[in-house]
């Protein structure tokens, strides 16, 4: 095995398509980080669950697992909305805020159990054609970019809007390394590569020496924190979402450009997780 790093810092998104909590540590399982995406916001008129894709305004709010007194997560989520008003999921009014925030009548749910309720994970297909014009206008491409293959989505990804039983789109779990934004912050010094624009689980402090897009040379390895093994599966390309505002980031759509046209479209990768344990920030990282 080589050692490539140290984990910088660990992310979670209690609510899909809003701004997540940094943790010192957090379990991951074959499900993921524990308490990322166990809430989302349903569109009402469309009864589909929505993202930062399609809903940016997501990002101006930030969510939060609330905790018991025995420190475990304690089935509710508090979301932190612009102007610093803080609702919880268990309040009714979050709707109201939900709605107001995002422009559209909006309700916030929790996951619920699948095949028993599959349709609540349906996309809305208005026709056999706008559903995929609409994701394909989502990754906001100029003429001559290439797109992410959408034409040939696996059966599954045509009919539900994330992972049936969840709400994770491609993976449960997204890890992003040092290297690579440093990598792009030199293609354009300009603009602000901050984390949270790329919405990682695990974000990695590269070794001295390991530059360039690093983690696009692990796809089909494995890496090794603790005693947890994940799966190195596929890319992730990035849509219109990177380049949008939030809480403290301004809008930039160069940064897509720049991945769009000088990193293959993509930053970052995706993973499937084998055991069950706790990652730590400092945990050494190791591929094979």
């Amino acid at each position: 095995m080589q050692k490539v790093g140290t984990v910088q810092s660990i992310w979670r998104y209690p609510v899909k398509g809003m701004a997540g909590e940094i943790l010192q540590q957090g379990h991951i399982s074959a499900n993921g980080l524990l308490g990322d995406r166990t809430w989302a916001v349903q569109d009402l008129e469309r009864q589909e669950i929505q993202s930062c894709k399609f809903r940016p305004d997501l990002l101006r709010c930030r969510a939060r697992q609330r905790l018991d007194n025995h420190g475990d997560l304690s089935g509710h989520v508090d979301v932190t909305f612009p102007g610093g008003t803080v609702v919880g999921s268990d309040d009714p009014s979050v709707n109201k805020q939900v709605s107001s925030t995002i422009g559209h009548a909006s309700t916030l749910q929790a996951l619920r159990p699948f095949p028993e309720d599959a349709a609540f994970y349906k996309r809305h297909k208005a026709d056999a054609s706008t559903w995929l014009h609409e994701l394909k206008a989502t990754f906001a491409r100029e003429p001559g970019e290439p797109l992410p293959d959408l034409d040939n989505l696996p059966p599954d990804m045509q009919e539900f809007v994330s992972l049936p039983g969840t709400f994770f789109l491609v993976s449960p779990f997204h890890i992003l390394t040092s290297a690579s934004l440093r990598h792009m912050q030199q293609i354009n010094s300009k603009a602000d590569w901050n984390v949270e624009r790329f919405r990682p689980n695990l974000m990695i402090e590269t070794l001295p020496g390991l530059e360039g897009l690093v983690e696009q040379t692990w796809l089909g390895k494995r890496i090794h924190v603790g005693d947890t093994t994940i799966h190195c599966t596929g890319t992730a390309p990035r849509c219109g979402a990177v380049t949008r505002a939030q809480e403290s980031l301004h809008s930039d759509k160069t940064i897509l450009r720049n991945i769009v046209q000088k990193a293959d479209q993509n930053l970052g990768i995706y993973g499937s997780i084998e055991g069950d344990s706790l990652l730590k920030v400092g945990d050494e990282v190791w591929i094979s």
